[in-house]
């Protein structure tokens, strides 16, 4: 049975019509892993209603 990473990696590769080979896919999957651990700290970090964007400065 494939893990839903496993499934992913297949389905976003065939639409971005990018080969990913098999030596390369535990990278992958370490990556997208480490990615949606850091998503997730970003997204259950509540901010409150009144929270404010901060401004854009640019050089």
């Amino acid at each position: 049975m494939a893990e839903p990473l496993d499934d992913y990696i297949d389905a976003v590769s065939k639409a971005l019509a990018l080969p990913v080979e098999e030596a390369w896919r535990p990278a992958v999957r370490a990556n997208l892993e480490v990615s949606l651990r850091l998503a997730r700290l970003v997204d259950d970090f509540a901010l409150p209603d009144e929270t404010e964007p901060a401004p854009i400065f640019t050089a």
